[in-house]
């Protein structure tokens, strides 16, 4: 038998950006926004919302990240949320993955420009082996139930993944139970009434029957 450890849905602690942080932030933004005419980083719509819509959206997970992270991997990391803007608001090291070359440029410049301490893994999320680390990170990815199984192999004993989720988080917490063993922390998001954030720990697989 499997089992799920669901906890109340939670009001998400209160995390504060300081001067320093909210400069270098809006250096990314200022370049997001130029290379955003040459490749599709955002939708076009976001760019007037881009400091709600996905900066201050990614900055919601500061406050559930664990204490004295030597480092974390963030999975399809886009144009840099949440992995990016995390590394840029808490120091804390990150490896992220991109397999799009256009991406991953931009990634690249983005973490110069800013100083974010990063590295850029340009391959496929299934191809690429890394130590575990502590914290696994990912936005607008995969359904759940997939979203685990790329993130497992990431994560440390003991470590936790971060997942963003949309009006359908609880759709996705039920189709996942059939597969995985967890327990799920679960926060109201700031940024959309309908959103929540998944702070998942305690995460294997469920084996199969004989």
């Amino acid at each position: 038998m499997f089992h799920v450890k669901h906890e109340p849905i939670q009001e998400l602690p209160n995390f504060v950006p300081s001067p320093e942080v909210v400069a270098r932030l809006k250096t990314f933004a200022t370049l997001l926004a130029t290379w955003n005419r040459r490749i599709n980083l955002v939708s076009r719509g976001d760019l007037a919302r881009l400091w709600e819509r996905h900066i201050a959206d990614s900055l919601q997970l500061v406050p559930l990240m664990p204490e004295n992270l030597p480092g974390a991997v963030d999975l399809g990391s886009g144009a840099g949320f949440p992995g990016l803007v995390l590394a840029i608001a808490t120091g804390v090291p990150f490896s992220l993955i991109e397999a799009d070359h256009r991406k991953a440029a931009f990634l690249i410049e983005a973490a110069r420009l800013t100083n974010a301490p990063v590295s850029v893994q340009t391959v496929r999320i299934e191809k690429i082996r890394l130590s575990p680390a502590r914290l696994v990170t990912a936005r607008a990815l995969a359904p759940l139930p997939d979203l685990l199984a790329l993130a497992d192999p990431f994560l440390a004993p003991g470590g936790v993944a971060l997942f963003p989720k949309g009006e359908s988080a609880g759709n996705e917490l039920t189709a996942a139970a059939a597969e995985w063993h967890m327990r799920i922390e679960r926060f109201s998001s700031r940024t959309d009434p309908t959103a929540s954030i998944l702070r998942i720990s305690e995460i294997r697989r469920v084996r199969a029957s004989p």
